[in-house]
């Protein structure tokens, strides 16, 4: 299908967290259709392998794509670290990811070039972060801490409880010990708490996230290809999800603040060859 100015921009995460990305994006491109993607019933994708998220991320593009993306958002960290570079030599359209655009900002940010990084196991793992900070400044310091409980704590019904508290803090806790003055949070659900964040990082330190960037990059990608909606039109917005769409929908929706109305359940499955 070719896609037109009016076709939707396709956006997909593991779960609730790109919502953060899509809630920016919505603000500053409005009038822009969105379909978003929460691959509810794989997260969290922080355990997975990179050969299975290259071939679900890849599955979940193709269905973006059938159903008229003109761009596809990689609205996750660790899909990005993972399959963001094997989606663009797949996908027929522009494909943009969250990581590129926070460690550039984290380098610009950064007056010690100490720089802390919270993110999942394998995006950590993967040395994506580093490496892309090391490009912009090689003697830059990181500090990256692997958060495997926080993304499933944050999208569980109830996450602002003792023991999500209590797991920011050991988080962090290298971070104050490495005395960062700049933290990327390399997750997509972490800016969902990021007032308790904030109050367990060093004082003077500048969270870095990705949602005001990515809605920067789509832009430019858009208006390069000639892709951009008509100004003056509303866009619209609709969810679809792997896993339960009530559920989807009732932690969705109070992360957001706005009305869902109906999440369509599908399963891409994973892509051959991938």
């Amino acid at each position: 299908m070719d896609p037109r100015a009016d076709s939707p921009i396709g956006v997909f995460d593991s779960g609730v967290g790109g919502l953060t990305v899509l809630d920016e994006c919505l603000a500053r491109l409005p009038a822009e259709d969105f379909l978003y993607f929460g691959d509810t019933a794989w997260f969290p994708y922080g355990d997975k392998s990179a050969d299975q998220l290259r071939g679900r991320a890849e599955a979940i593009g193709n269905w973006l794509i059938a159903k008229g993306a003109k761009l596809v958002v990689v609205a996750c960290n660790t899909a990005t670290a993972a399959a963001l570079a094997h989606l663009q030599t797949r996908l027929d359209v522009p494909v943009i990811g969250v990581m590129t655009a926070e460690s550039h900002a984290a380098v610009q940010s950064s007056r010690s070039r100490r720089i802390g990084l919270l993110a999942t196991e394998a995006t950590v793992a993967s040395g994506s972060y580093q490496r892309m900070i090391h490009a912009h400044d090689a003697g830059a310091e990181v500090t990256a801490v692997a958060c495997p409980g926080l993304a499933p704590a944050i999208q569980r019904d109830n996450p602002f409880d003792d023991e999500i508290v209590e797991m920011v803090r050991d988080y962090t806790a290298p971070l104050r010990e490495a005395g960062v003055d700049t933290v990327i949070l390399g997750c997509t659900h972490y800016p969902m708490v990021e007032r308790l964040i904030r109050r367990h990082v060093p004082a003077d330190a500048t969270l870095i996230s990705s949602g005001e960037e990515i809605a920067r990059e789509i832009a430019g990608t858009l208006a390069r290809q000639g892709m951009l909606a008509p100004a003056g039109r509303e866009g619209g917005y609709e969810f679809a999800c792997s896993g339960d769409p009530a559920a989807f929908r009732t932690i969705g929706s109070r992360f957001l603040q706005m009305p869902f109305g109906d999440v369509q359940q599908v399963d891409p499955g994973i892509a051959d060859g991938a």
